[in-house]
């Protein structure tokens, strides 16, 4: 056994150590393995109504190994209530947001992402921080509501299956891939994605062995039971049923981003 591979179970023996400890000091342990030990990340979160708790919670955790400061950022400090009725307590208003972020961050939630797409306040704060932030990034649909804010103009990008395609209307080339990376955005796909995308934005900034160890400390080794997750593999059945049960929201989700289109003139 060489001196590279007796370091890394020596890491893994010091992050194994600390499982019991609580998550603070899991995330310390881990993150002491990346190289050359990195300052710690700004990261804003925008928390919103509706939206969809798995798609922050999943990248959160990640974000968390990875030495983060998550900002979670709503246009004031009241409650946010998103899609399973467990309220979020903002950390700090929009106003008080650092105006230049390491990466700014949107989850989904198609109900909430509709009515925030709506709200000039919102988009106005997506846009002027994603203008200066190194990484611009979201999962599900919050890549319309960064559409919304004129972000993914020129830019490949994905979304939740069902509303993917609105994102040509935002100036952007939509992609079939649980996540995208375009320069430095980063875009992933339904809610699950999340955990894909945050493993892959590791990965990019602090390289496959972090990345690698991440994946082992959270145990992500998914297997569907049913693996009818995608139009493609659930069929044209099923697809149709989703698109029906979720037609009056859809229908919504066209309205607003053609009148965000309008807005930034695409």
């Amino acid at each position: 056994m060489n001196r590279r591979e007796l370091a890394s179970l020596a890491g893994l023996g010091a992050v194994a150590g600390t499982i019991g400890a609580g998550p603070l000091k899991l995330a310390q342990a881990v993150a002491q393995q990346a190289p050359n030990n990195p300052p710690r990340l700004q990261v804003a979160a925008l928390i919103y109504p509706r939206m969809i708790l798995l798609d922050l919670a999943g990248p959160q955790t990640v974000f968390n190994l990875m030495r983060a400061d998550v900002h979670l950022v709503s246009k004031d400090r009241s409650p946010v209530m998103p899609d399973v009725g467990v309220p979020i307590l903002p950390t700090m208003t929009t106003a008080e947001c650092p105006a230049d972020l390491d990466v700014l961050f949107v989850p989904g939630g198609l109900d909430g992402t509709v009515v925030a797409m709506g709200d000039p306040a919102l988009t106005d704060f997506l846009a002027d921080r994603g203008s200066r932030a190194k990484y611009v990034t979201s999962v599900c649909t919050g890549s319309l509501l960064l559409g919304a804010a004129g972000l993914l103009r020129g830019y490949a990008a994905t979304s939740h299956w069902y509303v993917r395609d609105l994102l040509a209307d935002l100036g952007a080339t939509p992609r079939a891939e649980r996540v995208v990376v375009d320069r430095n955005r980063v875009t992933a796909a339904g809610v699950t994605a999340g955990i894909d995308f945050a493993i892959e934005f590791a990965r990019q900034l602090r390289g496959d062995e972090a990345a690698r160890l991440f994946e082992l400390v959270l145990e992500y080794d998914p297997k569907p039971p049913l693996s009818a997750g995608t139009p493609e593999l659930a069929g044209p059945g099923l697809t149709d049923r989703v698109l029906q049960i979720r037609s009056s929201v859809l229908a919504s989700a066209k309205d607003a981003v053609a009148q965000a289109a309008q807005r930034l003139k695409i």
